[in-house]
Order: structure tokens, then sequence, then C-alpha cells
């Protein structure tokens, strides 16, 4: 099995893993632990920041800290992790929607996309964020994932995780408009496997990378939609891919373990772990983001 444990973390739900160039530390989150980590592979200093609530992803922004998507809305974060100010208000209801996955596009917005949790209406929604305030990318989704951009910045992709599809959407960096709305990948679950596509990252050869909830495994797609390698995962439930090191040639991939049986967790330990492993190429580096776009 290629990928190994990175850091034997156990987070309940660990999400949105980003890689810091300039600190060489990967940050990411656990949503259901309420908590924003930060683990230095070089040194394996791990600090583990609480937060006031659900987090559901992150960014990194210009001048240090970040931008966080919670169940309340969008924040600024400083380095250490403490909510500065509020953003924007998540639009929907809060009892039954959060901030999900995210990612700031190459111009320096942030797009973050919210999940159904009742998983019955198809009301979550992809959000744009910048300083005209917060707008609507795509509409009838149960849990908005897979937030990645092509080399170029022109085309973006998401997944609707409980739908097994993954869509392709031309991009425009300089307006934020996502236009040109096309299906990439559809999934065919089986009763033995129902591996949906989850987080995701692109390589620099434009190559999208995606982990399969509940699949165990990873896999990688070429730009036209071929499935180009899939790898096992120390774990049934994989949430996201990303690029990190030096190089941007180790793959870190997080994984959840709450709502897992006893019999899974005795089978795979390490759920909820950070899990890495070097690949051939490398791949992008994270924009931070710019409220002054």
């Amino acid at each position: 099995m290629p990928l190994s444990v990175a850091l034997d973390v156990r987070a309940e739900l660990g999400e949105c893993p980003i890689w810091d160039a300039d600190e060489q530390a990967l940050c990411f989150v656990d949503i259901k632990g309420r908590a924003l980590h930060r683990f230095r592979p070089a040194t394996g200093e791990h600090v583990v920041m609480p937060m006031p609530e659900e987090i559901g992803c992150i960014g990194f922004r210009k001048g240090g800290g970040f931008i966080a998507g919670f169940r309340s809305g969008l924040w600024l974060l400083d380095p250490q992790g403490r909510c500065e100010s509020k953003l924007a208000d998540n639009p929907e209801d809060q009892r039954t929607s959060r901030f999900n996955d995210g990612r700031v596009d190459p111009a320096g917005r942030f797009l973050a996309g919210t999940i159904d949790e009742p998983k019955d209406g198809g009301k979550a929604h992809l959000y744009r964020y910048d300083s005209r305030g917060l707008a609507t990318l795509a509409s009838g989704i149960l849990t908005s994932n897979g937030v990645a951009f092509s080399p170029d910045g022109r085309t973006l992709y998401h997944s609707d995780t409980p739908t097994f599809t993954v869509w392709r959407y031309a991009y425009d960096p300089v307006s934020g408009q996502a236009t040109n709305k096309d299906l990439f990948l559809r999934l065919q679950p089986t009763e033995a496997d129902r591996g949906r596509p989850d987080g995701a990252a692109v390589d620099a050869q434009g190559c999208y990378w995606t982990a399969l909830f509940e699949g165990g495994r990873i896999q990688r797609y070429a730009p036209d939609g071929r499935l180009l390698a899939e790898y096992p995962v120390p774990a049934r439930c994989p949430t996201m891919v990303c690029f990190g090191g030096t190089d941007l040639k180790t793959l870190f991939v997080t994984s959840a373990r709450t709502g897992r049986s006893v019999d899974e967790l005795e089978a795979f330990p390490h759920s909820g772990s950070l899990f890495s492993m070097p690949v051939d190429v490398p791949g992008l580096p994270e924009t931070r983001f710019d409220p002054s776009v």
C-alpha cells in the first residue's frame, strides 16, 4: 500500500488539507472535532487550534491567517486560528446547513459550498466570495465538494458527493463567473462499493485527484475524464487530497472515523489520520485569499 500514516491524529472528520509553502506546513480541519490543525512534516510539530463551531474549509489569507467556512458563515482568522471578523453569513438554514469544502480561486476569491445535512432536498449551494460579497455559482446540491481548478485557472471542477458526480465549468478568473456546466465524471456505485467523490486537487498536468468516501481509495483522472490510476487508502473514508512538500510531490490525504462501525475501525484503526505518499507529478501551489479582489 503506497499510502502511509503521516500523522496519527485520528480526527473525527478530517478535511480540507492545504499546503503552506512559506511555512512548509500542512493545515487541515477536523469538522466534527471543531479544530484547525497545523503539521510540519519535517519536524513532526503538530499544533491544534480549537474552533468555536464546526469548521468546514479554510484558505490561506494574504498577510497571514486564514479565511474559513463555518456553520454560521465565512470568517477571517488570525495565524493562531482566532476569529477576527465575519465576512458573510451562511444564507441557508443553519440548523441543517454549514459550509463544507472550499478553495481560493486563481485571482484570490474564495469559493465555498454548503452541505444539505438531511440530504433530502438539494438545498445546498456553491458560493463565491469576493469584495462584492457572496454570490451563488451553483444550486440544487446535496453536499458541495471537490472544488479545484485547472492549471490555467479556466476550468472549475466541483462534485456533489451523494450523487456520485463531478461537474466541470468554464471559469473566468477575471470575473469569477462559472458557465457551461458539463458532466466530468459519474461513478457507478455497487452494494459492496459506495465510494463517492469527496475532496479533490489538480496536479501540474491538469489531472484531477479525488478521494472516494466509503471507497477506501483515491483516483487520478485525465482532463478528458479517463481514469489513469487509483491507490488504496488505509481508511474506508478518505475525504480530501492535496499536494505538499518542498517540491509539491507529496500527496496528503485526510480521512474520517466519525460514525464508522466498530468492525470497520478494527480493520482500519488509523481512520481519521493523515496519510501521504510520494508522486511523480507535482501539484499546484495554493493561492491566498485577497479581500481586495
